[in-house]
């Protein structure tokens, strides 16, 4: 999301000087080991991670404030080094850091949330200028938290401009050296779950019918070494690692198989891709997941990872229930998102007379 709008912004404003930053590598590092913590009861003791993790959600902070103020004092004076015009966040954890500094510094700058496909309810604090949310039962769940209609934009999530102008599948296919008459399985591992590189193998050597299985292990190299000797003999398998051309093999694919993170889910929306979602750790993906098969009905929760191949089987046989879903993620695809969201903010930097950092 925030690499979408950042491209979105340049292209919109080329003299607008964006920056893209981990805001947690300026903070101390034990705060750093804190933060991330929550990877060790979501590996070892789920459902005390689905309470922590629901008592976030549903809360005013994620964590103690002082805790913040304390772990994150070498961000808090980069941020004033740097005197920004505009902070966009992306993440809610992140988001509250700029929310503080705001609130206890007096900083001028416009802060603006960037919401997922759900709504954490901190970010609901009158420091954030700006809420961009996805339409419908999202935006309305912002309004319920209290923040002003005038406050929030009903423009999707940002994802990757190109998403604006997928190629058709036909054309994806002839350009990536697909065959056109065998179905595309696009597969997804990351994120923080229990990822299972080798159940999911298993499952697709289950298939009944031949398919085009292509696996994307992002940056994750010994995941990268892990698909390929599992894919080891499997004819028409591809292991990528991170790709800049996503939007052409989302257009080439017929069934995207992964975890339910934001990015991904929101790139299958404007792709129109269906979805198998698995491996939903505690917390934002179940809830995406639900709303993937069950608001949305653009794809199914696969809860157990031996229901695979049953599943995949099942849909590309069934091309009516295929297109079904297919049809049902258009109606909730935003390719103009970034776009949407950066001319709003080009305004809000003519309204404060600035050409904006």
């Amino acid at each position: 999301m925030a690499r979408a709008l950042a491209q979105a912004l340049t292209q919109l404003r080329p003299n607008l000087q964006v920056e893209v930053l981990d805001a947690l590598a300026h903070c101390a590092s034990w705060f750093q080991a804190y933060y991330n913590s929550f990877a060790i009861p979501l590996k070892y003791w789920p459902g005390l991670w689905e309470y922590i993790e629901k008592r976030q959600h549903d809360g005013d902070s994620t964590s103690p404030g002082w805790l913040y103020r304390w772990g994150a004092r070498g961000l808090f004076r980069f941020m004033e080094a740097l005197a920004p015009d505009i902070v966009i966040a992306t993440e809610v954890g992140l988001g509250e850091f700029a929310i503080l500094h705001k609130r206890h510094s007096k900083a001028a700058y416009f802060l603006v949330a960037v919401g997922t496909l759900d709504f954490d309810r901190p970010w609901a604090q009158p420091e954030v200028d700006l809420f961009i949310t996805s339409p419908g039962e999202i935006a309305a769940q912002v309004r319920s938290a209290g923040v002003p209609p005038e406050k929030i934009l009903e423009c999707g999530t940002p994802v990757d401009p190109a998403f604006s102008s997928c190629p058709d599948k036909a054309t994806a296919r002839a350009r990536l050296g697909l065959k056109q008459d065998i179905p595309v399985l696009l597969v997804n591992f990351g994120g923080t779950g229990n990822r299972k590189p080798r159940q999911v193998l298993s499952e697709l050597h289950k298939l009944q019918r031949p398919v085009q299985a292509v696996f994307i292990s992002r940056r994750d190299e010994n995941l990268r070494k892990e698909l390929l000797q599992l894919s080891a003999g499997m004819p028409h398998t591809r292991v990528l690692t991170w790709v800049d051309n996503m939007h052409e093999w989302m257009a080439a694919a017929d069934l995207l198989v992964s975890r339910a993170g934001v990015g991904i889910v929101a790139e299958a929306l404007n792709s129109g891709l269906p979805m198998l979602v698995f491996d939903a750790p505690p917390g934002n993906e179940r809830r995406i997941c639900e709303l993937i098969e069950k608001k949305w009905q653009t794809g199914f929760w696969v809860k157990r990872t031996t229901d695979l191949a049953a599943q995949i089987d099942h849909l590309l046989t069934q091309t009516e229930e295929l297109e079904r879903l297919h049809n049902n993620a258009g109606r909730h695809a935003y390719p103009h998102a970034a776009r949407d969201a950066a001319e709003t903010i080009g305004r809000v930097l003519d309204a404060r007379g600035r050409s904006g950092t």
